[in-house]
């Protein structure tokens, strides 16, 4: 299934994690001076912004259709997906990195470290409440599917955001606390700077994969391959169908438009013709309730 109805719960509990992390990390990163820390506080607001613009674009795809836009808005999701990949590249990763570089040629000491880990340990319960609320969401929409091949397949593209920001920001947590740890109990300097280039470089293979992802939905993909099977296999069970000669899909956001292309069994007329393709359409769009709009050409060959 595709689990856009799973995602909406998903962004607001990460939401609310995150600007509370955000504000946790910001104050220990001003008071301790850690760079590690201001990497994190950055990477937090950033992933606040990413939520709103998901929200945003969640509310746009469901506009009407009109005759500028006949097959309604729910693309716009995609675009919004892919803009949020972007910013945690620029925003997140990129900042980063370029912070923990300044540490390694200009490294600052830690002040008041033990505060920096105490906000930590919360950021990763916070974060990991966030991320088991994503989890059940997912879990959801895969099935039996394994993590990475739903990440691949999944058409839910605000989930896969949701569930690679919550990913990236547990690994980044933990870093930070290692590095911070490292410096406190060497009194090394340059394992903070080292954990903020860390963090940069986690979130920068992140949203390169959500990128990729997001990339192929915006171009045109059509629904999950299981999901495709089972539409297939659903047509060629259906008794007015004689053969399936091709079979197009394209997610469309939350919705899906399907066309068909099929050999219908033999009928005495026209009119008993276009009742078995209504037929097939009703029942079709019943069984998958995703399915927005659906067109039937009848023919003997492709």
């Amino acid at each position: 299934m595709s689990g856009h109805a799973n995602s909406l719960r998903a962004i607001l509990l990460a939401l609310g994690a995150n600007f509370a992390i955000f504000v946790a990390k910001l104050f220990a990163a001003l008071v301790t001076g850690s760079g590690a820390m201001l990497a994190e506080a950055v990477h937090s607001l950033a992933d606040c912004g990413n939520q709103g613009l998901l929200l945003l674009g969640m509310r746009q795809s469901r506009r009407p259709p009109s005759d500028e836009y006949p097959l309604g808005w729910g693309r716009a999701l995609y675009f919004w997906s892919f803009l949020v990949a972007i910013l945690l590249f620029s925003v997140g990763g990129m900042f980063s990195v370029y912070e923990g570089i300044h540490k390694l040629s200009h490294p600052e000491p830690l002040k008041w470290p033990w505060l920096a880990l105490g906000v930590l340990l919360f950021g990763i319960v916070a974060e990991g409440t966030s991320m088991r609320g994503c989890m059940i969401e997912v879990n959801k929409a895969r099935g039996r599917q394994n993590l990475w091949t739903w990440f691949r397949e999944s058409r839910s593209s605000e989930l896969l955001v949701i569930f690679g920001e919550d990913l990236a920001a547990l690994v980044g947590l933990a870093l930070a606390a290692m590095a911070i740890g490292a410096t406190m109990l060497t009194g090394n300097l340059m394992f903070d700077a080292a954990g903020t280039v860390a963090i940069g470089v986690l979130l920068l293979v992140v949203a390169v994969l959500l990128a990729i992802e997001v990339k192929a939905l915006l171009i045109g993909q059509g629904v999950e391959p299981s999901r495709r099977a089972e539409l297939l296999g659903f047509l060629q069970g259906r008794p007015e169908v004689a053969q399936v000669l091709n079979l197009i899909t394209l997610q469309m956001g939350p919705d899906v438009m399907v066309a068909v292309k099929a050999h219908m069994q033999p009928v005495a007329s026209d009119r008993d013709l276009i009742d078995a393709i209504n037929a097939v359409e009703a029942a079709m769009k019943a069984r998958f309730g995703d399915i927005r709009w659906s067109f039937f050409e009848p023919d003997v060959t492709d």
